[in-house]
């Protein structure tokens, strides 16, 4: 079922971005048995907003829904998750748009293990990646800007 955050937000030069009243991303993160932590992307498909990328599992907010809301929704459609699974842990904007009310949140949650995953069409794989493994894949470019602070926030490890 679509949601009424299914569309395109404009910048003021024109520039679009997905989800009418912003979107939001879940950044999983799991112990590995190493004592490291993963957390889960997606390879988008070919045919989504810049697919090919590695991104976190998210998508546009419906008007109704707060970011952490949205990102476990999304989650839970992209990825199979079971919501009870997640622990939120923090929600940090990552990106704002001049002239547009438009945002991504960045959700970061915790998850006791490392949880079988099964991607839906807007993904070609999902994946646990160790954290010092995430800036070496082909990033999507709104994720590859955000990784470094996110680190450097100290939220990851």
């Amino acid at each position: 079922m679509r949601g009424d955050g299914d569309g395109w937000a404009f910048s003021d030069t024109g520039t679009r971005y997905w989800g009418r009243h912003g979107a939001a991303g879940l950044l999983l993160r799991a112990p590995q048995h190493d004592g490291n932590r993963a957390v889960l992307l997606q390879h988008r498909a070919w045919w989504s907003h810049q697919g090919g990328t590695w991104a976190l599992p998210g998508g546009a907010r419906d008007s109704h829904e707060t970011p952490e809301q949205a990102a476990v929704r999304e989650a839970q459609e992209e990825t199979g998750l079971a919501p009870d699974r997640i622990v939120i842990q923090a929600a940090v904007v990552t990106a704002t748009v001049s002239g547009a009310t438009w945002t991504y949140t960045t959700v970061i949650a915790d998850t006791d293990e490392l949880l079988p995953v099964t991607p839906n069409r807007e993904s070609t794989e999902l994946r646990w990646v160790a954290e010092d493994e995430v800036a070496g894949l082909r990033l999507h470019p709104g994720f590859a800007a955000s990784w470094p602070d996110l680190r450097g926030f100290g939220l990851l490890g």
